[in-house]
């Protein structure tokens, strides 16, 4: 993991915080900043592997593991979520940022995985996912032979 050291009051960061500000009084908080590349209602998601297997992890907070649909198809993982909109009766709201409806996303893998030994798992609102690596894509130790 590289850890770099961010300096707030580097002028590429006072930009950034100029730009931000900018754009909420313009957007309000109806659109995320193009520069972020965030997508609203997209949720984070962090991908690494091993030596072994590939792992995800997707912020899915609130959700059922009934609302989740999970398939890989060659090198594409694909997760597809159905969040239900739910409306209090007589209430107004003046701030709606908890997405609902159905989204998916779609990743492209960067090895080869085992598509039957894939597991998935709900923990504390983070989807947990383990693709373990076909044969094909795991190190192999070569014995050289000397002469």
């Amino acid at each position: 993991m590289v850890l770099r050291y961010m300096n707030p009051t580097h002028p590429v960061h006072q930009l950034r915080r100029e730009l931000d500000r900018l754009w909420s009084q313009v957007m309000g908080d109806q659109l995320e900043p193009p520069w972020t590349g965030l997508v609203r209602g997209q949720p984070a998601v962090n991908v690494w592997e091993t030596e072994d297997a590939l792992f995800v992890e997707l912020e899915t907070p609130g959700l059922k593991s009934d609302q989740l649909d999970i398939s890989v198809v060659g090198d594409q993982l694909s997760i597809r979520v159905q969040r239900p909109e739910v409306e209090e009766k007589g209430a107004t709201y003046h701030r709606r940022e908890r997405p609902v409806g159905s989204f998916s996303r779609v990743l492209r893998l960067p090895a080869p995985v085992d598509a039957d030994a894939v597991e998935a798992e709900l923990q504390n609102g983070v989807l947990c996912i383990k693709l373990p690596k076909a044969k094909e894509a795991r190190p192999r130790k070569i014995q050289v032979v000397g002469k």
